[in-house]
């Protein structure tokens, strides 16, 4: 980037706020992927709105295009810059703003790491309850941009369905308030949803208002070890039945494994089993654990539970919850191909008795890690990485296979993106969630926003569609 640029952006954020070192922007060019090698020309951190303001004006006047940044634990490569980008790093911009104990809000920018935001309304008598394995350094602000989802969504659902507000900066540099904070607002087109999920195509969110609940009461959480998958789904049905969970996570021995060797954590229990879930649920009413209890012992008659363990205090409880949220960071060694899919619960058996037979099939030479958030009807699906393949052999043929797998999810009218948005990784398959008019129609809405196409250019879709329209 040439000097009198540097300048500019130094006149708008200050000296510091502008990084050239090599290192900064290895680390600040790309997220949690590693198929893309980072390149951005310069990292820009705005510490206001009027700040990014002047840095999106700046950007369309010299044609450059920008890439949003928050904690960069995305898994799509949503936050990738390889070709040349200004990266918006949102690190300064984590101020509270606002919390109000009538409405049960908080106000904060989009910078804030999700798990201060936690911390805030904790220390307020709230709960913000969507979480992740990475709360420690996701920033809000990503979360509300990929719709994150997490462990807790089987009760409290996903970002979505906290965010009461939003002020953004589009890509035309117009600062935009969405909602206000208002849980009944029926005035026009919501465009607060548009921008939930939109990856910082259309612009970058500044400032959130969050619904906040009440603390859940005594959780309790059990660990259990399962034949097969058709079992985890049958003791789901069993546990909903009878209880209000807050979470049902599973994952495989392979998981389970990696994970120990990887943090030095027990097993909740002894002998190995080929799946494992954790239940969690809270004690409102008092009678929770008893109806647990009674599911586990019919669990068991059935042969569906091989073995169940309560977490007996807190330590066991962190200890449990560690074993799954530890997984794709014990994965990270191997350099695993992701995929993120979706199906509705229902159509789970038969799906992953289809998905089984393919991948046992198609990735002979490959391990295949299973776990998710089984309570939704969201499954991850890790690929490892051999030691000795090169990148780019390993990238093609998890590519050439993965074509299969998703027309085997548009076959049971799944998606290819349950929670980690669709970024660099996945933009050649959203068509087969959505339709071609449905894909134009969001060509459309980021023209709109975005007229200059500034904004995290290249990611979901390409502007123009193959046919140059």
């Amino acid at each position: 980037m040439d000097t009198s640029t540097l300048a500019g952006l130094q006149a708008i954020v200050g000296h510091d706020a502008v990084l050239t070192d090599p290192q900064d922007l290895q680390r600040c060019g790309v997220d949690r992927t590693s198929f893309w090698s980072p390149a951005p020309s310069v990292v820009v951190l705005p510490g206001s709105i009027p700040e990014v303001q002047q840095l999106v004006h700046l950007a369309n006047r010299l044609g450059v295009a920008l890439v949003p940044s928050g904690g960069r634990t995305g898994l799509s490569g949503g936050a990738v810059a390889e070709r040349g980008e200004m990266v918006l790093a949102m690190n300064r911009m984590q101020r509270l703003l606002d919390f109000n104990p009538v409405d049960g809000t908080l106000t904060c920018e989009a910078g804030m790491v999700t798990a201060r935001v936690q911390e805030h309304a904790r220390d307020r008598g709230f709960y913000y309850p969507v979480n992740y394995a990475m709360v420690g350094t996701c920033q809000i602000g990503g979360n509300i941009a990929t719709n994150a989802g997490g462990i807790k969504v089987i009760r409290y659902g996903s970002t979505r369905d906290w965010v009461l507000g939003l002020k953004v900066v589009t890509g035309a540099g117009d600062i935009l308030e969405f909602n206000r904070g208002l849980v009944k607002n029926n005035s026009g087109y919501d465009f607060r949803h548009l921008f939930i999920g939109s990856e910082g195509t259309l612009g970058v969110i500044c400032e959130v208002t969050l619904k906040l609940t009440r603390p859940p009461k005594d959780l309790c959480l059990l660990a259990l070890g399962l034949r097969d998958f058709a079992a985890v789904l049958e003791v789901l049905r069993q546990f909903r039945q009878r209880l209000d969970l807050t979470a049902f996570e599973f994952f495989s021995q392979r998981a389970l494994v990696s994970v120990k060797e990887h943090t030095g954590l027990p097993a909740p229990y002894e002998d190995p089993w080929p799946f494992h879930a954790l239940v969690e649920f809270d004690q409102a009413s008092g009678t929770e654990m008893a109806e647990a209890r009674a599911v586990l012992q019919y669990c068991l008659e059935q042969g569906w539970v091989s073995e169940g363990v309560f977490a007996s205090g807190p330590q066991q409880f962190r200890d449990f919850w560690r074993l799954r949220e530890g997984i794709s960071e014990s994965l990270a060694k191997w350099t695993p191909y992701k995929n993120d899919l979706s199906v509705t619960v229902a159509n789970m058996p038969d799906f992953m008795q289809a998905a089984d037979v393919l991948v046992a099939e198609r990735y002979r030479d490959f391990e295949v890690v299973w776990f998710g958030h089984i309570g939704d009807g969201n499954l991850h699906l890790n690929v490892l990485k051999p030691g000795q393949w090169p990148l780019e052999d390993f990238v093609a043929a998890c590519s050439e296979v993965n074509r299969e797998l998703v027309q085997l999810v548009a076959r049971f009218k799944g998606s290819i993106s349950a929670e980690h948005g669709i970024g660099l990784l996945k933009k050649d398959y959203l068509a087969t969630t959505c339709d071609r008019r449905e894909i134009e129609l969001m060509r459309g809405v980021k023209r709109v926003f975005d007229p200059n196409g500034i904004m995290n250019p290249g990611k979901i879709f390409e502007l123009t569609g193959p046919d140059g329209s």
